[in-house]
Order: structure tokens, then C-alpha cells, then sequence
């Protein structure tokens, strides 16, 4: 009998460690490491890897050039191998940021099994850590301040004839107070979704604590999916897991400024806000603000705050659109109108830089008042964060 309850006691031990080790996931490195000085280790266990590579938004860019342009792409590194792990550490610490990164293990692209914090962007998984200490990028992090409520919340567009989704922030204190709060509308860029500014744009962490500091006001914040033709993002629709993909039917041609009232209407209806242009702002990224530039001069009694972030301007020569008709007539109407901010910001070394130069220069001309905001790289979401961070305390005053 002691045989056999000792014999129990080792199969159970031996479950016990299986458990754990896939509990823990059974790491046998530590990656990233950040230390005291902000210098950052990267490590991988790959002992028959010919060449391991580390590639990331904190080594200094390389060029790449795709069908939509020449892009500052991320860096590449070498890691050293010893005893079967790989590993490389920065020369330099790392300013204060939330940066991304992944490994070549000989060329193949491959996540850090150490990092269990990930983030999509359109078809790239990449792995992301924060490095603190800085004012601005703390207001990224998840600090002790109230906290308000991220939904995922679906709609009818009468106009595109099919049910769709937000991503929609509520501010601490919503559901209790009783009160009724201005609307930010803030769309992405080409291939995002509604989970874009949420997840890389860091919207939640980031208005909470503005909102907390006092540099911004209580808001709810819209965050749609600008691909007309799509009702959620990949793998969230009744289009099952499909591939998420940069060309998709319905983009930049009309259809999704044409539906923006369908949101609005929605919105103003299902939440308390403050139904008015007073109340509403509109701003968004690369596509998102070309959108934005192109719904709130459409419709230009329905925003007093407008922003434009890393935008393109006008679409291809090839597309007919009422929506981009007689600009110069709607710029014209929309200014008019005085809206309360006209805000257009950009990274000095995007490719989109030159269209916006022409772009402001076609406003100065017309006498158009607006604030413009310039940063160095290019068309990245480290200088979209900083946007948003700038932008939201300058609304609903």
C-alpha cells in the first residue's frame, strides 16, 4: 500500500510539473529585459539557428519601399549566440516610448515566446514594451487613475445595407452621472479596423488619464471601421478568419463618408450626448484623416473640431464621387462656418508630408485659419499617439 501511494504521489508531482510548466509557458529566458538605465536585452533560445535577428521601432529605420510608397521601415540587429541562446542588447537606453518588435530566426519572422504582449497591426503581429518616465509616455500606461469602459457595439447602416461595429469609450462615471458628454470620432488608417486606435493607439489608457490630469474633458470617443465594404474586423465578422488585408473593396472612394451620418445618428441615440456641432469632433489617421477631412466639410454643421493626422488628401484620379466634388465650394462653407479648431498634424519625414505642405498652402491662400503640428519620422503610430495626445485637450473647451 505505501508503494502505491508513493507511486500516486510522483505521477501527481510529475502532473503538477507539467501544469506548471505550461502554465508558465515554460520560458527559459528572459526577453525583453529593461534595465536600470534603460538599456534593453533581447533574448531567444534557438540553439540550432544559423543567424538570429532582431527587428524593431527602437533601431534606427531603414527605407522599404511597398505598392503605396517609400516608408521608414524598423531596424535590424544581430544577436550573439551563447550556450544556444541568442541575445543582443541596445548600445544606447531607449528614450521613453511603447515600441515593437520581433526576431529572424535565418529570415524567418517569428514573435518572442518570452513576450506574451502582442498587438496586430493590419497582416503584422509584432511584440510591444513600454519604457516610462517620461510625461507624455505615461499617459500610454495603465496608472491609478478612473478608469472609463471600452465596448465593442454594433449597428445598422441603412446606407451600406449591413450591421457594423464600433469600438466605443465611455468615460469614468458615465453609467452613474447622469450627464450627457461631447463625442470624438477618431478613425484609422488604411487596413486598420475599429480595434486600431484601441489597441496601438492606446485610447483608453491615454483619455483616462487626461481626463484624470484634468487636460481634458469627459468625452465618449468613437472608434469606427473605415473599410465600407467590412462589418468588424478580421476574424470578428461573418466572414469568419479571414486574411486581413490593405486592399479591400469600397476604400477611399466615397461609400464610408457618404454612410457617416448612419454612425452619428446611432451614436447620438444610443448614448447621452451632446447632440450638437459644438459637441462633436472628428479626427483620425492617414486614410482616417483623409476621411475627416472629407466628412466634416461635407457635412459642415456637424463637427466644431476637426484633425487631420499623417492625412491623405485628395483620392486617385480614377475616382467619382459626389463627396469629392467642388472642394474648393465646400472648404469655402465649412470655414464659413467657423469651426472651433482646425487641426492638422504630421511627421516631417512622412511620404504623405508634401500633399499636406500643398494642402496648407491652399488654406493659407483662402486665409482658412488652422494649427498645424509638425514632428520628426514619418508615417508611424509613435507620432499618432503623440497626436492624440496633443489634440484631445484642445477639444469641447
Amino acid at each position: 500500500m505505501r508503494k502505491i501511494i508513493t507511486l500516486s504521489a510522483m505521477l501527481l508531482m510529475c502532473v503538477l510539473s507539467f501544469a506548471q510548466q505550461a502554465l508558465w509557458g515554460g520560458a527559459a529566458v528572459i526577453s525583453p529585459e529593461i534595465h536600470e538605465n534603460n538599456t534593453v536585452s533581447f533574448r531567444l533560445k534557438a540553439p540550432k539557428a544559423v543567424r538570429v535577428q532582431v527587428t524593431g521601432d527602437f533601431l534606427p529605420t531603414q527605407k522599404i519601399k511597398t505598392p503605396y510608397g517609400e516608408f521608414d521601415g524598423p531596424g535590424v540587429a544581430d544577436l550573439t549566440e551563447k550556450d544556444g541562446v541568442w541575445e543582443f542588447t541596445t548600445p544606447q537606453p531607449l528614450k521613453p516610448e511603447l515600441y515593437s518588435y520581433t526576431f529572424l530566426v535565418d529570415g524567418l519572422k517569428i514573435n518572442d515566446p518570452s513576450n506574451v504582449y502582442m498587438i496586430r497591426d493590419v497582416a503584422s503581429v509584432t511584440n510591444v514594451f513600454i519604457i516610462g518616465g517620461d510625461e507624455r509616455i505615461d499617459l500610454y500606461k495603465v496608472n491609478k487613475v478612473p478608469h472609463g469602459t471600452v465596448s465593442k457595439v454594433w449597428y445598422n447602416s441603412p446606407t451600406l445595407g449591413m450591421d457594423r461595429r464600433l469600438t466605443v469609450y465611455t468615460p469614468a462615471g458615465y453609467e452613474t452621472s447622469g450627464k450627457r458628454y461631447p463625442v470624438f470620432y477618431l478613425l484609422h488608417g488604411m487596413g486598420g479596423d475599429e480595434n486600431a486606435w484601441s489597441e496601438l493607439g492606446r485610447t483608453a489608457q491615454i483619455l483616462d488619464n487626461l481626463i484624470a490630469q484634468g487636460k481634458a474633458k469627459p468625452m465618449i470617443v468613437v472608434m469606427t471601421n473605415g473599410n465600407a465594404a467590412l462589418e468588424a474586423a478580421p476574424g470578428e465578422s461573418s466572414l469568419g478568419f479571414a486574411a486581413p488585408s490593405m486592399n479591400l473593396p469600397k476604400t477611399m472612394e466615397g461609400s464610408f463618408e457618404t454612410a457617416f451620418p448612419d454612425v452619428v445618428k446611432f451614436i447620438d441615440k444610443t448614448y447621452r450626448t451632446q447632440a450638437n456641432k459644438k459637441g462633436r469632433a472628428i479626427a483620425g489617421l492617414s486614410m482616417g484623416g483623409y476621411h475627416s477631412m472629407h466628412i466634416s466639410k461635407q457635412y459642415p454643421d456637424m463637427f466644431d473640431y476637426v484633425g487631420l493626422f499623417s492625412a491623405a488628401i485628395m483620392p486617385n484620379k480614377d475616382v467619382k464621387s459626389p463627396i469629392y466634388d467642388n472642394l474648393e465650394v465646400k472648404l469655402k462653407t465649412q470655414f464659413a462656418k467657423k469651426p472651433a479648431l482646425y487641426y492638422i498634424a504630421i511627421g516631417n519625414k512622412d511620404f504623405l508630408f508634401q500633399a499636406n505642405n500643398d494642402y496648407r498652402k491652399m488654406l493659407d491662400e483662402k486665409g482658412y485659419k488652422y494649427e498645424y503640428y509638425e514632428t520628426g519620422e514619418g508615417h508611424i503610430w509613435k507620432n499618432w499617439r503623440i497626436y492624440l495626445t496633443e489634440f484631445a485637450p484642445k477639444i469641447f473647451k
